[in-house]
């Protein structure tokens, strides 16, 4: 014998503090009724626990993000153009003395300051040594760079070239500041780990940096 299924679903609303929905499933033989309610606070929870597995997942790829670029700069620079040939290509084009070299969002970026103590950045692929672009930047240190650098004999290139012996140089800077003025350079090596060194303006040589974990 066939039996009809009434379903009934009574939905109540504006109710204070909140709506609550309740459907009721009547058998029409068998006299049984089910009751299932679902309330604003269940619906609300569940919301809840979606967002924060999306924030999860977010801050998840952001990291994997950010050790691929760290992957990315020590394969671009181990098999493409190293900081001292950089920094040589952007001298050719743009003139006057590098002050630094950083590979980074896929390029090296050469700081040149030039006659007139105009400050340029240059940037150079790390494939093929090529000039990707160069533009006038506005800065206001170069009496403090050029005091740093006076009887200085080694080049931005020349330290770049000595922490070479150290790993891949994936950077290179002028620190100026103290008593303890020369090159600071970062050097990365395949697995990823990273080592800073200072070399010495007049000498070329090569220290960890006391600053360095």
């Amino acid at each position: 014998m066939k039996r009809n299924i009434v379903i009934a679903v009574v939905t109540a609303a504006a109710l204070v503090g909140g709506g609550t929905a309740t459907a009721l499933a009547v058998a029409g033989d068998d006299d049984d009724t089910t009751s299932v309610t679902r309330t604003d606070d269940d619906r609300d929870g569940r919301g809840e626990d979606r967002s924060d597995d999306r924030d999860d997942r977010g801050e998840d790829r952001s990291g994997d993000r950010d050790g691929d670029d760290d992957d990315g700069a020590v394969r671009a620079a181990a098999g493409g153009v190293t900081a001292a040939e950089a920094i040589t290509a952007a001298l050719k084009h743009t003139p006057g003395t590098a002050v630094s070299a950083e590979l980074d969002d896929g390029s090296w970026e050469v700081d040149v300051l030039a006659g007139g103590d105009t400050w340029h950045t240059v940037r150079i692929a790390p494939d093929s040594g090529k000039v990707l672009g160069a533009q006038k930047d506005d800065e206001d240190d170069a009496a403090e760079v050029r005091a740093a650098l006076k009887g200085a004999s080694v080049t931005a290139g020349d330290a770049a070239k000595a922490a070479a012996a150290k790993g891949t140089v994936v950077s290179v800077d002028l620190d100026d500041d103290g008593d303890d003025r020369g090159w600071e350079a970062e050097t990365r090596a395949s697995g990823g780990d990273e080592r800073d060194w200072s070399v010495g303006l007049t000498t070329a040589s090569v220290t960890a940096d006391r600053d360095d974990d």
